[in-house]
């Protein structure tokens, strides 16, 4: 007998490298997320070839969703080139075989880390952003039993004290990425690490929002047209990052997230965060509405009462 005869044949991976069962597995967890919103469903987290902390769960839910005909974007802090968006891409690409784009529009699933494209996405587009932390109240709880106890029994006392005590030291909620949100009126949720100027975004959006922790074997989701509330006070509301005065020193636009780019003698320079938006501008191709208009208006009319200027 040779040894031939007692290995198995060579077996490729499956389509999209996870296999059959962990891609139900995960779009069980995605529907009862669905049904749930703001929930943190429990999954399995498969071992994937980067490391965790790196994307793993966002890369699951997309690896679980994608197929043949879809288009596929991932961005990094708004960045389409950076290391870990451009190795995410090239990964889906090769076991999946899909199309990618750097275009938002053009995308059926957009997969993010820390941002949310500046045009308005629509019904047929799935966002899934990666997150670190999915428990919003480990600032003020760390044991996760508590936190869960806390959760069931709709009891976010210590998020309204944690911010109030920022209001009394600083003069304002100094909280900054990750803002806390309620979700369809019940459970207190992460925003993940987008900024603020992201957070509104999410506010009866016409898209699914999935939000995946593959670190922490949790996912949760906002489904389109949910009502998604940061946590405020009556006679403190909620506002944005103060970027008034920015324009990108290439475009001269304003009112859109912008990065900053130290220069020397201490000197800076302003760019739009969202390079896909961005090269759009640039090569004047055409683009859709944004979340913020020229003059910094959102667009759902008065749901920022704060306002962006």
């Amino acid at each position: 007998m040779r040894l031939s005869e007692l290995t198995p044949p060579q077996q490729d991976y499956s389509y999209a490298f996870l296999d059959a069962y962990a891609k139900r597995e995960i779009r069980r967890a995605i529907l009862k997320a669905i049904c749930l919103p703001g929930y943190q469903v429990s999954y399995a987290s498969r071992e994937l070839p980067i490391a965790r902390g790196w994307g793993t769960g966002g890369l699951q839910v997309t690896l679980s969703l994608v197929g043949p005909s879809d288009v596929v974007k991932v961005i990094d802090q708004g960045d389409d080139n950076s290391v870990n968006a451009a190795n995410l891409r090239r990964f889906i690409s090769r076991v999946a075989g899909v199309r990618t784009t750097t275009d938002a529009l053009e995308a059926t699933l957009i997969q993010s880390r820390h941002r949310i494209p500046e045009e308005v996405l629509e019904e047929h587009q799935i966002l899934i952003l990666q997150v670190p932390y999915p428990e919003p109240l480990y600032h003020v709880e760390p044991s996760l039993s508590k936190a869960r106890e806390l959760h069931a029994e709709n009891d976010y006392s210590l998020i309204w004290l944690y911010l109030y005590e920022s209001l009394v030291r600083y003069g304002k909620v100094m909280h900054g990425a990750d803002y806390p949100m309620f979700v369809n009126g019940r459970y207190l949720a992460a925003s993940s690490p987008i900024p603020r100027w992201d957070l509104p975004k999410l506010h009866m959006a016409r898209h699914l929002t999935l939000l995946s922790a593959g670190r922490e074997k949790r996912l949760y989701a906002v489904p389109p047209y949910t009502e998604v509330i940061p946590v405020q006070f009556e006679d403190v509301p909620f506002e944005v990052e103060d970027q008034r005065g920015w324009l990108d020193w290439e475009l001269q636009v304003g009112n859109k997230f912008m990065n900053v780019i130290p220069l020397g003698r201490g000197g800076v320079r302003y760019e739009i965060s969202d390079s896909g938006y961005r090269r759009k501008l640039l090569s004047s191709l055409p683009t859709g509405p944004t979340y913020y208009d020229q003059d910094g208006r959102f667009y759902i009319e008065g749901f920022l009462k704060g306002g962006v200027q």
